[in-house]
């Protein structure tokens, strides 16, 4: 009877749309994705009204009064951002963010450039963030700041190993810190606005004024600066957007909640903190941050203080996870569209991008290391990646709207139009006022990232037009196979590969290296004798080579068996031992990897790796014990054995070696066998 195939489409039932997604329980929901994708924008609130203040200052106690005017603008943007980022979870659920906009409406190269200022922004993040985080705590223990690159790298690997756990596992770690300092924040903020003053200045005092001596006059150009400066409070704002994949079903609305919420939060806070900057006369000093003073005059300087210290240097360390979260989905729909290594686009259990995570964490370590564990090397470069971002995203969304043409659609696509102009400018800015603090590095290097993009799609191009990649291919069909396994001595290693060679090939020749060295010469001699006497029906060629090599003789013989035979396909079939522990693998000379890669590298020929499990010992089966003596053959008859350069026939080209004839006399031993004169290592 003869089967009928089954097509491909027919094989299984298609999954029930009804039926609860099994990998539900490792996505996010509104809660927890809030938890773990709004840390980097929570944490900007500790740095963010700062900066304003810092600029400002430089006006003297006059400029100070525009801090809350600067935050309500500041406030203003983050309300658009938010609409117009809930807008882009809504219309690209699949997520990507600016990448996947600029991709629908702005080209393809617009959308690459989005996608590498992200990817620079996600990496900077994690540096920036655990770089602070620790800069926090070695101010509230001195003796710990010669130490601190270490500490970074401590906190980065723990980062890294929750989030390989999933991001379920992450978001439930950190949504204690979230919440503790969400709670600190607000507390501040309301304890403070019924003050009539600040309880306690014991934060600042000692501690040298940081305004100008000689202020300048507030102008458009230092309240831009300022503007720009806080602007760096809204990195994280596009997490959601970014990550959408990751949420339960109906994953777009839970997102879209998780934004509203990080939107509200973050506001609130931003504009709180700016309320009591002006009502409590602040000034800022050296050696204190802004928030901390905040913390003293309205908490006053007791355990209260200390918590707000405390969950502000945790969320810092703890805002990197943002990138974790962001990054892997980015780099997956980036190797969906062929533009980074496929790889980056496997998913391991609990809905992990494994590769993305480590590939963070290592580029993210290297730029510690470079940095030395100093924030204030890394923050020139921080925020214009995600600025330009915005600005790509906004502008899309314009294009998104005038060519949908829904409801509303004029409000959205002015609502849009406002974003671009306003992050436009802010990118501007930005790049320009801390361009010879660094902010020139990432210049440079955002261009070059797009053109490594480019690079791999081309690769990734040329790969599939060679493969075929959209086109039906011809059918298969059978060739004649001649499969060649290298043998080093006879064990039960060469007869197991022996076995599967002869299961695959129309034909199988074993073959050996042969060096001209007196010693080398002996051991192949033994063991051709050793051969003759075991007798597979398999030919030996001896492959002689003067260089101390193993891969460059397999693959010229390779290469001389496809020009004489190029409607052969052969197959080389190299045995390899597989211990029984891991650390055994020490213990093994990794020849068999050495020729497999030579085959692989210079020939077209299959390579086939044969692992033989080495387990405990059980007893040793019929098959394997030693044969009586008088089934072996004669050493007499040893020149019968074909080998290139020897008296035999040349098996190597095909010929057949004669049997010969039975000892006479006394038991066997092979040469080549452990308690033989010859001592032998095994292949692999």
């Amino acid at each position: 009877m003869t089967a009928l195939p089954v097509p491909v489409a027919d094989r299984g039932t298609d999954p029930d749309p009804a039926l609860p997604d099994p990998g539900a329980r490792h996505r996010l929901t509104a809660v927890t994705g809030l938890a773990a994708l709004s840390l980097d924008a929570m944490a900007s609130v500790a740095y963010g009204p700062e900066a304003i203040v810092l600029v400002l200052a430089t006006a003297g106690g006059h400029g100070l009064g525009f801090a809350l005017p600067v935050t309500l603008c500041i406030a203003g943007l983050l309300a658009v951002l938010v609409a117009s980022y809930r807008q882009v979870i809504a219309a690209f659920p699949d997520g990507g963010g600016s990448y996947a906009v600029a991709g629908a409406h702005l080209g393809r190269r617009t959308a690459l450039v989005a996608a590498a200022s992200l990817v620079l922004d996600y990496v900077l993040n994690v540096a920036v963030a655990v770089t602070a985080g620790v800069a926090a705590l070695t101010s509230a223990f001195p003796g710990l700041y010669g130490e601190r690159l270490w500490i970074c790298l401590a906190v980065l690997i723990l980062i890294t190993g929750v989030n390989l756990r999933g991001i379920v596992d992450s978001a439930r770690v950190f949504i204690v810190p979230t919440a503790v300092f969400v709670t600190a924040i607000l507390t501040l903020i309301v304890v403070g606005l019924f003050r009539d003053g600040p309880v306690s200045t014991a934060a600042s005092e000692g501690h040298a004024s940081a305004l100008a001596a000689n202020a300048s006059t507030v102008g458009a150009l230092l309240l831009l600066k300022a503007f720009a400066s806080g602007c760096s409070a809204l990195t994280g704002v596009e997490a959601m957007a970014n990550a959408v994949p990751s949420f339960r079903a109906p994953a777009a609305r839970r997102a879209m909640r998780a934004e509203a919420a990080l939107g509200v939060l973050l506001g609130v806070m931003l504009i709180g903190l700016a309320v009591l900057i002006s009502r409590f006369g602040l000034r800022p000093v050296e050696g204190v941050t802004v928030l901390a003073q905040l913390a003293d005059a309205s908490l006053g300087h007791n355990w209260a203080f200390y918590v707000v210290q405390f969950a502000t240097m945790v969320l810092l360390a703890l805002s990197a996870n943002t990138s974790f979260g962001g990054l892997p989905v980015l780099l997956k729909l980036l190797a969906r569209d062929n533009y980074v290594p496929h790889v980056f686009g496997l998913r391991a259990d609990r809905q992990v991008h494994r590769h993305g995570v480590v590939w963070l964490s290592v580029v993210s370590a290297a730029l510690l290391i470079l940095s030395g564990g100093d924030t204030n090397t890394l923050v020139p470069l921080f925020a214009i990646g995600v600025f330009v971002g915005f600005t790509i995203a906004q502008t899309g969304m314009v294009l998104h709207w005038h060519r949908k043409r829904g409801a509303r659609w004029v409000a959205k696509a002015l609502l849009n139009g406002l974003g671009a102009v306003l992050t436009g400018v802010g990118a501007v800015v930005v790049t320009a006022t801390k361009f010879h603090d660094g902010a020139w590095l990432v210049v440079i290097a955002l261009p070059l990232l797009v053109l490594v993009l480019e690079a791999v799609h081309r690769s990734y191009g040329r790969i599939g037009e060679r493969l075929g990649v959209g086109r039906i291919p011809e059918p298969p069909h059978r060739e004649r196979s001649l499969v060649l396994v290298p043998v080093s001595s006879l064990t039960r290693l060469t007869s197991e590969a022996l076995t599967a060679a002869v299961s695959l090939g129309d034909e199988v020749r074993a073959v050996t290296v042969c060096h001209p060295d007196p010693e080398d010469r002996e051991q192949a001699d033994a063991l051709a004798r050793d051969w003759a006497l075991w007798n597979p029906g398999v030919p030996l060629v001896r492959l002689p080579s003067e260089r101390r090599t193993l891969g460059r003789p397999v693959t010229a013989y390779v290469r001389e068996l496809r020009a004489a035979e190029p409607d052969t396909r052969v197959t080389v079939l190299v045995p390899e031992v597989e211990p029984e522990h891991l650390w055994q693998r020490v213990l093994q000379n990794q020849r068999g990897a050495v020729v497999a890669h030579a085959v692989r590298r210079d020939t077209d020929a299959v390579v086939c790796r044969l692992r033989f499990r080495i387990g405990p010992r059980r007893g040793v089966p019929d098959a394997c014990r030693r044969p009586p003596a008088d089934s072996f053959p004669h050493p007499s008859s040893m020149e019968d054995v074909g080998h290139t350069g020897g008296p035999g026939p040349a098996v190597g080209n095909g010929a057949t070696a004669h049997p010969p004839t039975r000892p006479s006399t006394g038991p066997w031993r092979s040469s080549t066998h452990p308690d033989g004169p010859v001592r032998r290592r095994a292949e692999g």
